[in-house]
């Protein structure tokens, strides 16, 4: 990639396909180097309640923690943990969230802990605590790019340097993950739970007791199917053996990206995991957003097919992920 291109120049993002619902998350990587490149361990739900740990290249004995309430930026969240070379050494950064209390720790170290209580708001009388289910992502991104904000440069420590000995020796800025942990713990205390097979928002405040875990189905009945409508089939479909026949449904299954088929209604689930017990399943694609009657539905499944492409482990690990992480110079 050339410096007068720098538009074209973008990150690497790797997102489970299953939601944790507090739980332990612990990661073992080695960071990216160099000003203006963030290597990223966070959780992130649909609401955008996220749970950090970010890396900047330019400062590789600082982790930043931090945490965000419906993607409400308050700059007072952050708090930097001293750890020894990101870069050059394998350090385990873990996450452990439940209903009452937050703690990030670096190699089994407790280095910060954040009350419930501690967070609350009194203008809009809520607790600004990240409490919905969430994904767990992985990335590098290029945060130093001339294309980014100067306040989202600055912070990043600077402009990204396109001709770093890394690019130069491997011709791309780079974090590697050695492992990916996750125990997931039960719902809290007087969740609604009247099934197992998905999360599903009731209300629009999107907050901890608007979260339902069902047995709504996580897999659109059709490609007319939408996220508040999930049953949406395609005319005449009900007739047994029906073939379909309509010009807008061949167009519709023809240009829908991934399509493999279309009108898959069988009731599995393509993401794994359970949200109350050990959960597994790690895709290198975003999946799994999908509704369910009465509310947005996010997969949770134990058991059922991995979508295509996926890898899933069953049991106490949630997987082991080897993975380089590149920011490739094209």
């Amino acid at each position: 990639m050339s410096p007068n291109n720098e538009a074209n120049k973008v990150g690497s993002l790797m997102a489970s396909s299953a939601y944790v619902w507090y739980g332990k998350v612990s990661a073992t990587l080695k960071t990216s180097q160099g000003q203006g490149v963030v290597t990223a361990f966070i959780l992130l739900s649909d609401v955008k309640d996220e749970i950090d740990f970010e890396f900047i290249g330019a400062y590789l004995d600082d982790v930043q923690s931090n945490y965000y309430f419906q993607g409400i930026t308050n700059y007072d969240n952050e708090q930097n943990i001293s750890v020894s070379d990101t870069s050059a050494n394998w350090h385990t950064y873990e996450v452990d969230w439940t209903p009452d209390t937050l703690t990030w720790s670096v190699d089994g170290q407790v280095h910060r802990t954040l009350n419930k209580n501690s967070t609350w708001n009194a203008t809009s009388n809520q607790y600004h605590f990240p409490q919905t289910p969430s994904r767990i992502e992985l990335s590098l991104w290029p945060a130093g790019a001339s294309t980014n904000a100067e306040g989202t440069i600055e912070w990043s420590g600077g402009p990204i340097n396109w001709d770093s000995s890394d690019i130069q020796q491997y011709g791309y800025d780079f974090a590697m993950f050695k492992s990916v942990n996750v125990t997931c713990y039960s719902p809290p205390s007087g969740a609604n739970v009247t099934g197992n097979n998905s999360y599903i928002f009731t209300g629009e405040s999107g907050i901890n007791n608007t979260v339902s875990l069902t047995d709504d189905n996580t897999v659109l009945k059709s490609l007319l199917g939408t996220g508040t409508n999930m049953s949406a089939d395609y005319p005449g479909a009900a007739s047994s053996g029906a073939a379909a026949s309509s010009a807008a449904q061949a167009a519709a299954q023809t240009n829908v990206p991934g399509n493999v088929g279309g009108g898959g209604g069988s009731g599995t689930s393509g993401n794994i995991g359970t949200s109350n017990s050990q959960s597994s399943g790690v895709s290198s694609a975003a999946g799994s957003a999908s509704t369910g009657s009465g509310g947005f539905s996010q997969g949770t499944k134990s058991g059922g097919a991995p979508v295509q492409g996926e890898k899933a482990v069953q049991g106490s690990l949630f997987a082991v992920l080897v993975a380089v992480v590149a920011l490739l110079v094209m």
